[in-house]
């Protein structure tokens, strides 16, 4: 993330030529990357959620036996 800033505020600096145009689009864009992280985040608890619920509803057989069946020997 360090390295993302870094490139972005030295471009802004040096394209634009300004160091208040630097820090703002750097700031601008240090919350764009914690928002996404923090969105992707939930989006990998939400869907470990669904399937922690989804492998819960799987549990039965077809036969509707929540046992499994042991063969005999």
């Amino acid at each position: 993330m360090g390295l993302v800033l870094c490139s972005n505020a030295s471009m802004v600096y040096f394209a634009l030529d300004s160091l208040r145009v630097a820090v703002v689009t750097t700031l601008a864009c240090s919350l764009l990357l914690q928002a996404g992280y923090f969105g992707r985040v939930l989006f990998l608890i939400w869907q470990s959620s669904s399937r922690a619920r989804g492998t819960r509803h799987r549990g039965q057989h077809a036969d509707g036996n929540r046992k499994a069946r042991v063969p005999v020997v």
